[in-house]
């Protein structure tokens, strides 16, 4: 996997980002899951986006 940036100047995608650090710890049929909250965690922030 790539090197992620460190900042993304939006604290709620580095926390995303942050806890696609865990998947390296991990098996990778647990991978899944970390995606999903990844994904889930994305999307509500770009949810925010619309109602500002």
């Amino acid at each position: 996997m790539s090197a992620l940036p460190e900042q993304t100047g939006d604290d709620r995608v580095d926390a995303v980002l942050t806890g696609l650090g865990r998947l390296a710890g991990l098996p990778v049929s647990e991978h899944v899951g970390v995606f999903e909250e990844a994904f889930a965690g994305l999307e509500t922030t770009l949810a925010a986006v619309d109602d500002q």
